[in-house]
């Protein structure tokens, strides 16, 4: 039967051809059929955010924050929260997006010629008669990944996208007697007394029964629980491990060393030159300025008629006063040691050579190149280990790319083992038991990856002990798993968990004994005021000194109503028991300065501004019908 198939493999295309395409035409083709479908995260103005759009944002945006912060806690990018902040961005963007748009709000060629004016990286680039070098412009961004045409519409997007918001916040405006009113009531000072009612002084008054301890373990079933817990094993494809992989042969790093000799080499490459200046400051009247010219010129159509008389001619007619005394001799220097001018002319001179007139900040410089310094150049014994390290790490990153999608398609197409990505790729398997769906306390690496744990505890990956898809965790990391055995939550048995049942029940009863005291006293010193004993010495708190306070005793101080003193706030610390605040008086504030008072406005004016902003923000997400499609962590 195969045989007669292969034999008439035409004639069988034709066949399938015409069976297919029919089909296609009367019940027709899903988009998702050829780009498959993402559920829709969120929806701004009609316009669909979907999860993959969602997880490409979340991975471009933990990859640029790793790359800029190496030492940054993998977790912290992974959580929820993190997540739920990429997709609260994306959102903004799409409602300034269509915002600026619907307004017709555009950036002028002019508005975006100043903006990159006040660049300071591209302001460095221009030359002394005011144009832009082109090519270093070219270079600063190709450094990047991006080019002129690319950066100058993202910028130009931008500034277009926050005239949305900034045309409403800049019309924020504030009286200096309203901040100063504001500001009173945010950094004012009160003396008060504190006293404390703690849970762990009332732990011997609580009475344990079995009955009680029975109750509230059933009250309590899901902090009695052991959750679901696998033995895994799982791989890891990172950069060190494509890096170890990499054999060089002796030509390639003999190749690379005379290639690299300058960059090898210790120390930088000197010069020496001897100059004449005639003084030319920017400040000078431009008459008086030509004249210097014309006079620098005349002196290099002489020193050029006569090389030879280079030194004489600086020390009879150069102006530096530093140098002319030793024929205008400057010594050796390298990269950086000179103004940009007269650096970019000596180093692109021959030993020998007169330069000509050269214009800087200082005036105008004739200039001779009497010397070059070449760095030493190393040994390539002793380089070589540091060419091999330089090979081995550009190697690598070319490499990683191609190693990736072999270890993705070994995971997904020889699903029912990690062995053949082990010994294809050299890779390390690893076992680890008790892992949980949430990372634990303290987790590193890969078992702090929320992607990966979600892939791990699949369905597919539970029910059938199938290698999950290679899943990316950044900084060049891969990682693929497969379960090796699974253990469901399960509810804990009260005998199980006796002693945790009434250590739980304990701390709980005496929080409530302590705070019954805490209520108990406040009435009572509230009635009578010389009642009141066991409070702390008398403290001045602030929000911005609160000496050690909890928050919750500062807030209540600071927001206790002040019409009659003593006043008396009670204040309950959860599990940590309960306090009583008196507050004795409002301190006067010390004079400010007339700089704070500025500042103080600034800021209120800021606070102000941003308030309008958010303020305008959420009624734009209004008037766009913005909808969140998964809920806030």
């Amino acid at each position: 039967m195969l045989e007669s198939i292969r034999k008439h493999s035409k004639f069988v295309m034709i066949l399938l051809f015409l069976l297919i395409i029919p089909s296609f035409i009367f019940v027709g083709i899903d988009q998702s059929y050829f780009s498959g479908s993402s559920p829709t995260v969120a929806r701004v103005d009609g316009q669909d955010i979907t999860q993959n759009d969602w997880d490409n944002a979340h991975r471009y945006e933990s990859d640029r924050l790793r790359a800029e912060n190496p030492g940054i806690d993998t977790k912290l990018l992974d959580s929820p929260q993190a997540r739920y902040a990429t997709l609260e961005r994306m959102v903004r963007d799409r409602v300034l997006q269509v915002a600026a748009k619907k307004m017709h709000l555009v950036t002028s060629d002019a508005a975006l010629a100043s903006t990159l004016q006040k660049i300071p990286a591209i302001t460095s680039l221009r030359k002394p008669d005011g144009s832009l070098d082109a090519e270093g412009y070219r270079a600063l961004l190709a450094a990047q990944g991006m080019t002129p045409e690319g950066y100058e519409a993202a910028l130009r997007r931008d500034m277009s996208l926050g005239q949305v918001l900034g045309n409403v916040m800049n019309t924020a405006l504030a009286t200096p007697a309203v901040a100063n009113a504001a500001m009173d009531a945010f950094l004012q000072r009160r003396e008060i007394q504190v006293a404390q009612f703690l849970a762990k002084d009332f732990v011997s008054q609580v009475q344990v029964k079995d009955e009680d301890l029975k109750a509230f373990y059933q009250a309590n079933l899901a902090k009695f629980q052991q959750s679901e817990q696998a033995k895994v094993e799982y791989v890891v494809l990172d950069l060190k491990t494509v890096r170890d992989g990499i054999e060089l042969n002796e030509s390639d790093l003999q190749t690379y060393y005379k290639e690299n000799a300058s960059r090898l080499a210790s120390g930088q490459e000197e010069r020496r030159a001897s100059h004449i200046l005639v003084n030319a400051p920017k400040s000078m009247p431009a008459q008086e300025r030509e004249a210097a010219k014309a006079k620098a010129q005349a002196i290099d159509e002489k020193v050029k008629a006569n090389p030879a008389s280079f030194a004489e001619v600086a020390k009879a007619e150069s102006q530096d006063t530093g140098s002319a005394a030793s024929g205008g001799d400057l010594g050796y220097f390298a990269r950086g040691a000179m103004v940009p001018e007269f650096e970019q002319a000596a180093f692109g001179m021959q030993k020998g050579e007169i330069s000509g007139v050269v214009e800087s900040e200082f005036g105008f410089h004739i200039i001779q190149l009497t010397d070059v310094k070449q760095p030493e150049l190393p040994s390539f014994a002793s380089v070589r280990e540091k060419i091999v390290n330089d090979l081995k790490d550009q190697q690598a990153q070319r490499k990683f790319a191609e190693v990736a999608e072999v270890f993705a398609n070994t995971v997904y197409e020889q699903a029912e083992s990690l062995q053949p990505a082990v010994e294809k790729l050299g890779l390390k398997l690893q076992t680890v038991d008790g892992v949980t769906r949430e990372p634990k306390a303290g987790a590193e690496g890969v078992l702090a990856s929320e992607a990966f744990l979600e892939a791990l505890f699949a369905a597919d990956s539970i029910d059938n002990k199938r290698n999950t898809d290679a899943i990316d965790i950044g900084s060049n990391q891969m990682v693929s798993g497969r379960v090796v055995s699974y253990q469901p939550a399960k509810q804990l048995a009260f005998e199980e968990v006796a002693e945790r049942v009434k250590t739980l029940y304990v701390e709980q009863q005496a929080a409530v004994l302590a705070r019954e005291a805490g209520e108990a006293k406040l009435a009572e010193w509230k009635a009578d005021a010389s009642k009141a004993q066991g409070l702390l010495p008398a403290v001045v708190v602030a929000r911005d000194n609160p000496v050690g306070m909890p928050s919750q005793v500062l807030n209540a101080a600071l927001q206790a109503k002040t019409d009659a003193l003593p006043a008396w706030e009670g204040v309950s610390m959860g599990d940590a028991g309960y306090a009583i605040v008196k507050v004795n008086k409002i301190v006067p504030q010390d004079t400010r300065s007339e700089d704070f008072a500025r500042q103080a406005l600034l800021q209120y004016v800021q606070l102000t501004s941003t308030a309008e902003g958010a303020a305008y923000y959420e009624l734009l997400k209004k008037k766009f019908d913005v909808q969140f499609k998964v809920a806030r962590p």
